[in-house]
């Protein structure tokens, strides 16, 4: 079990009341503190630690959709688990006005669920890794973590695009949190293996002409010489620009100071369930729905659950990269037992397991459960249809065999949308972020469908 050792009596604990999730918040270390008292955490009784080669492991962003079964798979597998949130995304739940489908516990309650379900310990810290750095450089020195696991970062590219304040919240809290992280390593001077999960919208979503590689691209110079470059960026929100901004952050910390960092490119998760979220109610995974947070295939199946027609974006013709959630984790897990050697390039992986067509995606969906499509203007300045080849093979040469889309899976998501059917606002579905003032007008006329149309069956969408 972690021990956040006090070296000093310098800092306390910040004397404001628990806030709205039973948690409180760390106060700011001023930035001539030499030590750093114990921070507000939550625990039960040590679990093992697991067999030769099991991790210390810091989870940041550890309560949120991808961070939590993350979290807990990685305890299961013996690793010794923090989890560090400031709880942002729930406090946006409350600013979108549209909570989880499902009913998510407080941190409190997943914790002590977890402990008396697996006999294992996962510790919580509410501190806000952008905001709290000096809180942040004494947690590693005082933990030292074998891998930090770097989740905290707002994950949605509609809520990037919604407004001037959701657009600077993202680039501040994004690359705050990235870089905080990466300069409290080096000031640590703990040897600390950094995870970072990215996305695949970095190489952005045209069509690339070819297999888009992990990483890197060979590249021949003017005068014939060979080199090896990262794969140009090109993003298609702000979202994704703090990703490829993290990555030039990456290079450099490695280059200057020999950081040891893997960044995860990874395709749109689908799924919510994983076998440790459901071995207990209490421990279940946030299911995102709303045309800001929810994730195209996770919609689809609500929507198909719920007898909503499918809500298309534009042609459909978006070709896209999926992952299921359990992957996630078993990634993630993979990342960490085979960390770069100090003073090796930035390690880059695909974190996908197959690449489909939206309309294609809605087709099987119609075929399986009779789902009609409804056709949106999009709200996203994108191109109409795309190609995506993408390299996966680094994953699966260590050992990873990807779960692709199939009927039992979607089932079980179907199952889940349908239990908690009445927490449903379906106004919410449609989109209400824009990418800029053309695409808000052409969107503007969009209006969901919620009542099944009856003078002909659905007609399966053209590919």
């Amino acid at each position: 079990m972690f021990r956040f050792l006090a070296a000093a009596a310098a800092l306390a604990l910040a004397a404001s009341p628990a806030g709205a999730f039973g948690v409180r918040r760390l106060a700011t270390l001023p930035t001539t503190s030499a030590a750093v008292a114990r921070a507000p955490r939550v625990s039960m009784m040590a679990g093992e630690n697991g067999a030769g080669g099991k991790k210390k492991v810091m989870v940041l962003g550890g309560d949120g959709f991808c961070g939590w079964p993350t979290a807990l798979y990685l305890s299961e597998q013996g690793h010794d688990v923090m989890i560090i949130d400031n709880l942002s995304r729930r406090k946006i739940d409350l600013d979108l006005g549209c909570d989880s489908l499902t009913p998510i516990a407080s941190p409190e309650e997943r914790v002590a669920a977890w402990n008396q379900v697996s006999g294992r310990t996962i510790e919580f810290i509410n501190m806000d890794i952008a905001e709290d750095y000096d809180l942040l450089v004494q947690l590693i020195k005082a933990e030292k973590p074998d891998t930090v696991v770097h989740f905290a970062e707002q994950r949605a590219a509609p809520y990037s695009m919604r407004s001037g304040k959701t657009k600077r919240y993202t680039i501040d809290n994004n690359l705050g949190a990235t870089h905080n992280l990466l300069c409290a390593v080096v000031e640590s001077e703990v040897d600390v293996h950094i995870v970072h999960l990215g996305t695949m919208g970095v190489y952005g979503y045209n069509t690339s002409g070819g297999e888009i590689p992990e990483g890197y691209i060979d590249v021949t110079m003017p005068n014939g010489d060979k080199n090896k470059i990262l794969h140009p960026a090109y993003p298609g929100s702000i979202y994704h620009a703090t990703k490829c901004l993290d990555a030039l952050l990456f290079q450099f910390y490695q280059k200057n100071d020999q950081l040891r960092v893997t960044d995860l490119h990874q395709g749109i998760v689908w799924g919510t369930t994983t076998p440790q979220t459901a071995k207990d109610e209490r421990l279940i995974n946030r299911f995102d729905y709303d045309g800001d947070y929810g994730t195209v295939l996770n919609r689809f199946l609500m929507q198909a659950a719920l007898d909503v027609p499918l809500t298309v974006y534009g042609t459909g013709g978006q070709t896209r990269a999926f992952i299921h959630i359990s992957d996630t984790a078993r990634c993630i897990d993979i990342a960490i037992n085979n960390p770069p050697e100090s003073g090796a390039p930035v390690e880059i992986f695909n974190q996908i397991a197959e690449t489909r067509r939206v309309r294609d995606i809605a087709n099987i969906l119609q075929e399986q459960c009779g789902a009609q499509v409804q056709f949106l203007e999009n709200p996203r300045a994108e191109a109409a249809e795309n190609e995506l080849d993408v390299a996966n093979a680094k994953f699966c040469n260590l050992g990873l065999k990807p779960i692709t889309l199939q009927e039992g899976l979607f089932s079980e998501v179907r199952d889940v949308a349908q239990k908690y059917s009445d927490r449903c606002i379906k106004q919410k579905i449609l989109p209400t972020a824009f990418w800029n003032k053309k695409r808000a007008q052409a969107a503007s006329t969009n209006e969901l469908k919620t009542e099944k149309t009856e003078d002909a069956p659905a007609e399966a969408v053209e590919a």
